[in-house]
């Protein structure tokens, strides 16, 4: 009757430490989707600025997609649940620009000896269209529908021992300071189509408008995103026409120089199955 009430006692700590995730998650919606977009060009700028823990740029420049979860929380009391929203993008080759950003949750739950909370920045690393197109349906398994490691990182990432890049997804996570590969099997990415209604202005806009560049012009702080984002990865930036200030009402815009591409560096050899440099 004891050990009842107990594992009772864990079940009704458990389900309030969710109930909790939850509610951060909704207010975390409510300050802003602008802000998120923000606080991704952050991690993104951060953790590229940490010779030692950066993603290794070998890496980054295969790359299909890129999902950039900021202040991912998780709560745990025996059974441990992660919840948090952040935003994604793809490319359709690897000389692609970057899609306008999606809307994304991950969430996910584990079992085992542990208690406590913590809040970290979460970076996933697509290297395949495959694991791309999984979540455009609107969710994707880890570990299941795609497979997932933890990913490599600083100067020994580039003597990383899974050279060929036999999975799928790598994963990252920040925590205090510290950044390194993340075991994610079992979380699931969900597409957030009330967060894409809501930035893109259209109740029906899919992930596959947004990522296809047929959904809605995207806010100037998903153009800004970009502009981080193809500087990290050495790619080019998705433009967009804009009339310049000061145009007369009725007269035709003056016509547009050819969008510049940023790069950080040299973009690496592009064949996926080429070692990284020493």
């Amino acid at each position: 009757m004891n050990i009842r009430k107990a594992l009772l006692a864990v079940t009704a700590l458990a389900a309030s430490g969710l109930l909790s995730l939850a509610t951060v998650g909704t207010a975390r919606a409510d300050a802003g989707d602008e802000g998120r977009l923000l606080l991704a060009t952050q991690v993104l700028e951060q953790i590229q600025g940490m010779p030692d823990q950066r993603i290794p740029d070998y890496l980054l420049a295969r790359a299909y997609g890129i999902a950039v979860l900021p202040n991912v929380t998780k709560v745990a009391f025996i059974f441990g649940g992660r919840y948090g929203r952040g935003v994604l993008v793809v490319r359709k080759t690897l000389n692609s620009p970057w899609s306008n950003p999606a809307f994304i949750t991950l969430a996910g739950g584990s079992w085992g000896l542990q208690i406590g909370a913590q809040s970290s920045d979460i970076v996933l690393v697509f290297t395949t269209k495959e694991g791309i197109e999984g979540i455009t349906g609107g969710k994707l398994t880890l570990g299941a529908d795609a497979s997932v490691a933890a990913g490599p990182v600083g100067r020994q990432g580039s003597a990383a021992t899974d050279i060929n890049f036999g999975a799928e997804i790598y994963s990252y996570a920040r925590t205090r300071g510290l950044f390194a590969g993340i075991a994610l099997d079992g979380s699931v990415i969900r597409i957030d189509s009330g967060d894409n209604a809501r930035f893109y202005g259209r109740s029906d806009v899919s992930a596959s408008d947004i990522f296809a560049g047929t959904a809605p012009t995207a806010p100037p702080a998903a153009q800004r995103f970009l502009v981080h984002l193809a500087q990290v990865t050495g790619s080019s930036v998705r433009g967009a026409a804009a009339p310049q200030a000061g145009t007369a009402a009725g007269s035709a815009p003056a016509p547009q120089p050819p969008a510049q591409v940023p790069r950080s560096y040299p973009l690496q050899d592009q064949s996926a199955s080429s070692a990284p440099p020493p």
